[in-house]
């Protein structure tokens, strides 16, 4: 094909494809990091158009994120990692496909790596939340404003990005009731906040974000700059937290999230409710997210099953 652009200038206009079809900046951007980082394996390997990409060359491709190993830890990609770069990689070549740009699709033959079912992250106790909490010094507006965050972490399960774009319109104080705009598959929800993270995030409100406040904003928690947070920078705030609270578990924001939900599980919460307040949209995504708890779990065996009665043996000694 004459004057085919470059892989660069087609990928230009398959995102703005993408954002006529009101596709979310987030998967947008990770889409971005990850086809550029495909072009350029391709580039290295002296494929420089789209016309060259083959399955050959993808089956290469699936070896090299299959052996790739990360240049500080030395650990491979998750499998699920690996599927989902083949899979957005497939999804352009799809799409150049149907523009006409390729002569049908080289990936249709790739076979997507069988993905994990793993146990979520670890999640903390009671104990381990009320100590997190406890931990923040509040006589400072920072402070205000971290306890009034964690407290709705806690309260909520909200993802961290949710949590960052939270404005003041988005509480009502008046039902406890917090609105989740546009999360995680441009989808709004409204969660409960709990009246102990609303007397937080109100105290936060009156005595501490005026003072972090430096121009007008209506976004909620404000850095010490007055902006919003970086989901990083969030992250390593609460990850500072947990480990000045003793918390060695690995986790931060997202540990928070999966806190909420299993302490609800564990309190007698369904998966409907608890789906519903984590915004998933399939309920098998709950059930693997809320594993049933080893408490619940042995609660059960010693309940029902009708070994767990018997009398253990005795020791030679007794």
């Amino acid at each position: 094909m004459s004057n085919l652009p470059t892989p660069t200038v087609l990928l230009t206009r398959y995102f703005n494809n993408l954002k006529m079809n009101n596709w979310s900046s987030t998967t947008i951007s990770r889409r971005d990091y990850v086809l550029n980082k495909f072009i350029t394996w391709s580039s290295e390997r002296g494929i420089e158009s789209v016309t060259e990409i083959t399955a050959e060359s993808l089956a290469a491709y699936r070896r090299w994120l299959y052996h790739y190993r990360n240049e500080r830890t030395g650990k491979p990609l998750k499998f699920c990692t690996q599927a989902s770069y083949l899979s957005t990689v497939g999804h352009w070549l799809a799409w150049l496909s149907e523009q006409g740009w390729i002569d049908g699709d080289p990936s249709t033959g790739i076979e997507l790596p069988k993905e994990e079912q793993r146990l979520p992250s670890s999640h903390l106790t009671i104990d381990e939340i009320e100590t997190l909490l406890s931990s923040v010094d509040l006589t400072t507006p920072t402070g205000l404003r971290d306890r009034a965050l964690l407290e709705l972490f806690y309260a909520t399960g909200m993802r961290r990005a949710e949590l960052i774009a939270l404005k003041l319109d988005d509480i009502n104080h008046e039902s406890g009731l917090a609105m989740i705009r546009q999360g995680k598959g441009r989808k709004d929800r409204v969660v409960p906040t709990g009246k102990r993270a609303l007397g937080w995030l109100m105290k936060y409100l009156h005595d501490g974000r005026p003072a972090l406040l430096d121009e007008d904003t209506d976004v909620i928690f404000l850095t010490s700059r007055g902006n919003a947070f970086h989901p990083v920078t969030l992250s390593q705030l609460v990850r500072s937290y947990l480990t000045a609270a003793g918390i060695t578990k690995p986790g931060s924001c997202h540990m928070l999230r999966h806190t909420t939900a299993t302490l609800m599980l564990e309190g007698g919460a369904d998966l409907r409710s608890i789906q519903t307040l984590l915004g998933h949209e399939q309920l098998n995504t709950t059930q693997i997210y809320t594993h049933v708890s080893i408490k619940r779990l042995r609660e059960v065996h010693d309940k029902t099953h009708p070994g767990a009665k018997d009398r253990p043996p005795q020791s030679d000694t007794e």
